[in-house]
């Protein structure tokens, strides 16, 4: 089962993103950071509010996420 319990999401805070245990720091971010080639050491630093836990569960969310499955609706005539 997934565990998400340090993604929170609020209207109040980034506008309902997907932040880290409710502070202003977004999942899209520590993903982004990723994708740019930082390491989580580097990431741990820059933010060190941040702990490994959280950048863990911001890449099982997003690995959850691209499990969506698309369906084929075919138009009758």
């Amino acid at each position: 089962m997934l565990k998400i319990d340090r993604i929170t999401s609020s209207p109040a805070i980034m506008n309902g993103k997907a932040c880290i245990r409710g502070m202003r720091i977004t999942v899209s971010l520590v993903l982004n950071l990723f994708a740019s080639g930082m390491s989580r050491a580097e990431i741990l630093a820059e933010y060190p509010v941040l702990e490994q836990e959280d950048i863990d569960q911001c890449l099982n969310y997003a690995a959850y996420l691209a499990e969506e499955e698309l369906y084929t609706i075919q138009k009758v005539s």
